[in-house]
């Protein structure tokens, strides 16, 4: 896998793509570092990264075991310490489910979505970063 990332500006916005998909990604820094607000900063790419993997492969369980979904949102919060690198220590996914999901089945299905299927998950958390999710259905 290969992405690029090509500067788009004088101050720290970059246009990131991948090789995989025509899609095109804005970043862009902080303010303290000349960022004008242009795009996701890398840190919230590493949640987003979390949360997407963790819920694709949640939607795939549930699928699988014929859960009738209507709807899935994800928020994922990540606390980071104060030296630098200011790297996450903890993060926490909350996987709001609306459909006739049945509760046991889902809590499953998410215990192996985060803990054994996602990557990111296992890479974060090889680095000593404390992952925990929950669920709520509506």
């Amino acid at each position: 896998m290969k992405v690029q990332l090509q500067r788009k500006n004088e101050a720290v916005h970059f246009e990131a793509s991948s090789e995989l998909s025509a899609v095109k990604v804005n970043i862009d820094g902080s303010d303290s570092i000349g960022g004008e607000g242009k795009g996701v900063r890398p840190m919230e790419l590493v949640l987003m990264a979390l949360g997407s993997c963790s819920v694709f492969d949640l939607t795939t369980i549930l699928k699988k075991q014929r859960q009738e979904i209507d709807d899935i949102q994800v928020e994922v919060e990540g606390k980071r310490r104060e030296e630098i690198p200011n790297i996450f220590t903890d993060i926490h996914i909350s996987f709001i489910l609306t459909g006739n999901i049945d509760q046991e089945k889902a809590q499953k299905a998410a215990e192996l979505a985060v803990k054994k299927y996602c990557s990111v998950h296992d890479m974060l958390a090889a680095g000593g970063v404390e992952i925990t999710y929950s669920l709520t259905f509506r």
